[in-house]
């Protein structure tokens, strides 16, 4: 497909902005190759030390305007663009330094605060064991809850 299409910028969308919770989105921006000479790809990281959005906390227009910035007026992503530092959202990888980490291209440079440990999990099989815990982490409050209500003395309204 390289030799077809280039791949020139990722940005990394936060975490709830779809339905699902705990959702992990980035959009990819592909246009037809035009040259070889486009050896590098522009990440933006929108998700690092971002509140999660959903539908009390909705993402808005507002959220995506520095990035529209740098991405620069060439919507076939040609414009010139420049590194802000490691301590910014923008950041580039050559194709070298994308073959050296295997051709994953979930790359995270910023320190995210939140720290959820789950944040740094990029093999299926532990996303998996992660999901089933929290998944028997429910089970177990809801049978508590359960229990608990079972328990509870029902009261009657009087008339």
């Amino acid at each position: 497909m390289r030799d077809k299409c280039r791949l020139h910028t990722i940005l990394r969308l936060p975490t709830g902005i779809f339905s699902s919770a705990g959702v992990k989105t980035c959009v990819l921006y592909f246009n037809r190759r035009q040259s070889t000479d486009d050896q590098e790809i522009w990440f933006y990281d929108l998700r690092a030390n971002m509140p999660s959005f959903g539908k009390t906390n909705v993402i808005t227009a507002e959220h995506f305007g520095e990035f529209e910035e740098l991405y620069g007026d060439d919507p076939f992503g040609g414009s010139t663009r420049q590194e802000e530092g490691e301590n910014s959202r923008w950041r580039k990888l050559s194709l070298e330094q994308i073959a050296e980490r295997g051709e994953n291209l979930d790359w995270k440079w910023l320190r995210d605060e939140s720290d959820d440990p789950d944040d740094d999990i990029i093999n299926p099989d532990e996303i998996a064991v992660a999901i089933m815990g929290h998944l028997r982490a429910a089970l177990d409050e809801i049978e508590a809850l359960s229990e608990e209500l079972e328990e509870a003395p029902i009261l009657e309204a009087n008339a």
